[in-house]
């Protein structure tokens, strides 16, 4: 095989170390660039019009190899400034044609050219690439994130729309008002319960012979009295539950809630950005530290603190005369006064006779669970067995697993009424002026969250759109930085190949291994 015929493969790595050191080129080459580039900035500012130059003016930095073809170009254009002895009498080509005679001493515009291919090769288009990669996962990041905020926006929406019907309202911005009115439903709610209670008189009558017949009659008296008084004169005013008497007249506190307008203007002075969403829940648990639970553990209810912001109530003196307290007796014989302030309220209504109440319905439940147990269990030394059972009522001693199961059955009835989370919330409504106000700032929060969840949809869809504009514009980019660095590279094989007598050139590891 002829030397002619043996290819020559340059690693496109070590192209500009390789002219160097076979003296195509000489070391400091560079330092002629900066006088070739000035003088091609100048050369550009005076050309013709013309499609191919301005298709080799744009989108690439111009090479010696394009400034052939430039002159080439001007060679058509500036025909009629040529002389007789084959000179152009333009400016521009002889501008130009300066310009390659200094890319072409000592080579320079082959050194510069293997820089430039290098410098593709090994930056440029996987620069590109990168950036091309990093707009596809932010997009991608940014389809997740909106998914995410749609998701967080449905979930606010839902517990929006679920606290309202729980609530019972239309939304946050009549809030107060439709709360306001729906107070008015609890009367009609206490009637029923007092109604249904009538019905545990058969409890209390069980419960109190068994306190009799194990505990002695003077045990008896004070047996779950509340229940006791309901079933006889039903739900009446505090005030006649205490002083044994009807009120001439009847003046409840006024609800203190602020109008849908005072929110709107000012609102009730809570900083929503420093509540936490989490204390508001849809099953009727609202946190209000330790001032308002709406879900309190069986057994252990008490609304009667007076961090509550209700008046403070003295302790129930059954024996008060009606001197001592300060009742006015009517001038036209009727006995008894006006019944004001915790007074007015209903014994159900009333946040501390409401409190013993539901008390004594868990003391009963739970007295009747435990004598159900007995029922059911086969042990023989039950607390009341046949043998001692002989001398009790006989309403203990006819008791039966169903008759006891039925009686649970009337009490749980009564207390599922009462405990119901709607009461619940109506209760509190009415006494507790700071509950509505967490209600409502609840309200607004989730509000507040749909809309950021909104805005952050926007925003991803927007960065969205940005990044896919900025691909859009890489991707010609890339395309032509690629096109133009493999005919540079052609140029450059071409141009050495010249130089060994027409011999194969191969630039290995170049632009096609991208």
């Amino acid at each position: 095989m002829q030397e002619q015929d043996i290819p020559i493969d340059i690693n496109t790595g070590k192209l500009l170390d390789w002219l160097i050191n076979r003296r195509h080129c000489k070391k400091d080459w560079h330092t002629n660039i900066l006088t070739i580039r000035e003088k091609i900035n100048n050369a550009i500012q005076d050309m013709p019009a013309h499609d191919g130059i301005a298709l080799l003016l744009s989108g690439a930095y111009i090479n010696y190899f394009y400034c052939v073809k430039i002159v080439e170009i001007l060679k058509e254009t500036e025909a009629d400034t040529k002389n007789l002895f084959g000179r152009y009498g333009s400016q521009r080509m002889k501008d130009w044609q300066e310009i390659l005679r200094l890319y072409e001493k000592d080579n320079v515009y082959l050194a510069e050219a293997a820089q430039m291919l290098m410098r593709n090769v090994n930056y440029e288009v996987p620069s590109i690439k990168k950036q091309i990669q990093k707009l596809e996962q932010s997009l991608t990041d940014f389809e997740k994130k909106e998914m995410e905020y749609k998701k967080s926006e449905n979930m606010a929406r839902t517990e929006y729309n679920a606290l309202c019907k729980q609530l019972g309202i239309n939304g946050y911005s009549t809030a107060r008002r439709e709360l306001m009115e729906k107070v008015a439903e609890l009367p009609e709610i206490y009637r029923s319960v007092a109604a249904k209670t009538k019905c545990l008189d058969k409890v209390v009558e069980f419960y109190s012979a068994f306190v009799e017949f194990t505990l002695g009659r003077q045990y008896d008296s004070n047996c779950v009295s509340m229940i006791k008084y309901v079933i006889e004169k039903g739900n009446t005013t505090t005030y006649e539950y205490t002083y044994g008497e009807a009120p001439v007249s009847i003046v409840e506190p006024a609800i203190n809630i602020k109008a849908d307008e005072d929110e709107n203007d000012g609102g009730i002075g809570v900083d929503t950005n420093a509540i936490d969403f989490g204390n508001l829940d849809l099953n009727g648990e609202i946190d209000f530290g330790e001032e308002v639970n709406l879900e309190p553990a069986e057994g252990d209810i008490d609304w009667g603190d007076e961090s509550l912001e209700q008046p403070a109530t003295e302790e129930i003196n059954y024996n008060i005369s009606l001197e001592e307290s300060g009742i006015v007796v009517e001038a036209v014989g009727h006995e008894g006064g006006a019944a004001t302030g915790c007074d007015a309220y209903t014994i159900l209504d009333n946040p501390v006779t409401r409190v013993d109440f539901i008390n004594q319905l868990f003391e009963l439940e739970a007295f009747m669970k435990l004598r159900l147990y007995e029922f059911k269990g086969d042990d023989k030394k039950n607390l009341l067995s046949f043998s001692q059972m002989q001398d009790a009522s006989s309403i203990l001693q006819l008791s039966t697993t169903e008759s006891t199961q039925n009686m649970l059955d009337n009490i749980q009835v009564v207390l599922s009424e009462i405990l119901h989370n709607d009461v619940q919330h109506l209760h509190n409504i009415k006494h507790y002026p700071r509950y509505v106000d967490v209600v409502v700032t609840g309200l607004r929060q989730k509000l507040n969250l749909i809309g950021r969840m909104v805005a952050q949809q926007e925003s991803m869809r927007q960065k969205q759109e940005d990044a896919q504009n900025q691909t859009d514009k890489l991707r010609p980019l890339l395309k032509l930085v690629v096109q133009r660095t493999r005919e540079l590279q052609t140029e450059i094989e071409q141009d050495i190949s010249k130089k060994y007598k027409n011999r194969t050139v191969h630039l290995t590891g170049g632009v096609n291994t991208l």
